[in-house]
């Protein structure tokens, strides 16, 4: 089905990057809207610029970002941070959890309950039972998505992200990376090159649920509200279908 509308919040993030480039050269999506605290340079968008809608909006009044107004089929949400960025444990949380469920509830349109669907990107370990505030956080964020009541809610918990081109260097990132390069060759649950995990998010968010490859093996998460996990292997698999 065609003439579909998609938001994505975290459009300027590694992975985000990538998803914004598929939405734009995707037939299936006929408006795509960037909404964040920072958007996409101009002379970055090589394909799509007719249907891109940017907008800033301030997290901390959502009341005011139109979010609800936009209608949108499919709300994909790639935000994130990490402590160390953020300053705190509790910003962290903040930009992490709250600005993501408070960004995905504002989006969510009471006109499209049995259709809207929400794709996240959360990270592998995702738990939260953690004792660990990263993975805490994520498995949290998770959780708090479901509860929304979209009509179908996908996760996705990849592994190591390659590829990425960070302005700030990272040395425990850059070892890790080394590592999982190697271990890749032996196993898909890893690594994912950030190209590939953008293309896969894009096409989860067409396809939904319940159309999903068998070869993804996407599982069931959450306890009072259940949703749809992509793990690493699961990513890399659905980046090889050809649209």
């Amino acid at each position: 089905m065609s003439g579909k509308t998609a938001l994505i919040i975290g459009a300027t993030g590694q992975t985000g990057r990538h998803l914004l480039q598929n939405l734009l050269i995707s037939p299936h999506f006929t408006r795509v809207g960037e909404y964040g605290r920072r958007l996409t340079p101009a002379e970055h968008i090589v394909n799509g610029k007719d249907k891109l809608e940017q907008k800033v909006i301030d997290f901390e009044k959502l009341q005011e970002s139109g979010l609800k107004q936009g209608h949108w089929d499919v709300v994909f949400i790639t935000l994130g941070t990490t402590k160390a960025t953020a300053g705190s444990a509790e910003a962290f949380e903040k930009i992490d959890r709250e600005y993501v469920i408070n960004a995905a509830q504002e989006a969510k349109n009471p006109d499209q309950t049995s259709s809207q669907r929400l794709v996240y990107l959360s990270s592998g370990g995702a738990n939260s039972q953690s004792p660990f505030l990263y993975p805490r956080s994520k498995g949290l964020t998770e959780e708090g998505l479901a509860r929304l009541g979209y009509a179908d809610t996908i996760v996705f918990r990849p592994g190591f992200l390659a590829g990425t081109n960070r302005e700030e260097a990272r040395t425990a990132e850059t070892i890790l990376g080394k590592v999982t390069s190697l271990l890749s060759h032996v196993t898909s649950s890893v690594e994912i090159d950030i190209s590939a995990l953008g293309k896969a998010i894009c096409l989860a968010g067409k396809l939904g649920s319940e159309g999903l490859p068998s070869g993804v093996n996407a599982t069931q998460g959450g306890k009072d509200a259940k949703f749809t996990v992509i793990n690493n292997a699961g990513a890399l698999k659905l980046a090889e279908v050809n649209e």
